[in-house]
């Protein structure tokens, strides 16, 4: 369903993708893991053509993804970046709202329908009761939890969403992702996450892209992909991989302390 092939992108004169080709399947969960600057994040935003591409075509079924309008492109897929910001003004209910307008003008307005889909988001995050409280009042985890509304009440195929649960606790973290799983299995959403935690990678995502240095290192099936010589190859990071309750399980083996230098 989504594509992409022989990728380069750079922000400026740096490079950040270096020919990178994967496929994400429709109707799975993908989850894109790596160290830090390894390009997961230049990745999404190539998909959504914040980016230029300087090599390399993305195609969403089987159509290159330039061709598409913005409010066309917003109909298909929803994009949650890392950081989310709005005016001090705008309600929750409000910012909900605006997940709908790639399905009508500005002068028409939201359906009844859309309404309904704008209510059911935000109970599902858990914040139904906070439709008119102010969105930079509310709390950290809030704040990320209304997003998350937004991009669920977009009504999209498909969704990318760059580190969705590291400023939530571990009820939310679960619950999110256990959403995200829902969505897909339920309702045959394709959704694209990064994440950092390898054991959320293994509990919630059917397949995963691991990258290193702009490049992909290995993809595929978490069961397959996720073994402990991908982990040491990506991260640096001797690991022990195994089977638990039908889950896998990554545990990080401990290194000797070494002092911290003067």
């Amino acid at each position: 369903m989504l594509e992409a092939t022989d990728i380069t992108a750079s922000y400026g004169s740096t490079p950040v993708l270096h020919g990178l080709s994967t496929r994400f399947a429709a109707g799975r969960v993908t989850a894109l893991v790596g160290p830090n600057g390894c390009g997961k994040s230049t990745l999404l935003k190539a998909i959504m053509g914040f980016l230029p591409i300087a090599r390399g075509e993305i195609r969403l079924e089987d159509r290159p993804i330039r061709q598409f309008g913005r409010q066309s492109l917003a109909r298909k897929i929803a994009y949650l970046p890392q950081e989310c910001h709005c005016p001090d003004y705008m309600t929750l209910g409000e910012l909900v709202e605006l997940a709908g307008y790639a399905r009508y003008s500005l002068v028409g307005g939201p359906s009844e329908r859309d309404r309904r889909l704008f209510h059911e988001a935000l109970g599902i995050v858990g914040l139904a009761d906070k439709a008119g409280a102010q969105v930079n009042a509310l709390s950290g985890g809030q704040r990320q939890r209304a997003w998350i509304a937004m991009v669920l009440a977009q009504e999209t195929d498909v969704i990318l969403m760059d580190e969705p649960v590291n400023h939530l606790d571990m009820k939310y973290q679960y619950a999110i992702l256990g959403l995200v799983r829902e969505l897909s299995m339920r309702h045959g959403k394709t959704v694209i996450v990064v994440l950092h935690d390898l054991n959320l990678t293994s509990a919630f995502a059917d397949d995963v892209v691991m990258l290193r240095d702009g490049r992909v290192v290995a993809a595929g099936p978490v069961a397959q992909t996720l073994t402990a010589a991908n982990v040491e190859r990506v991260f640096d990071l001797e690991a022990d991989i195994f089977g638990r309750d039908g889950r896998i399980v990554c545990l990080p083996r401990m290194q000797p302390t070494q002092p911290i230098p003067a």
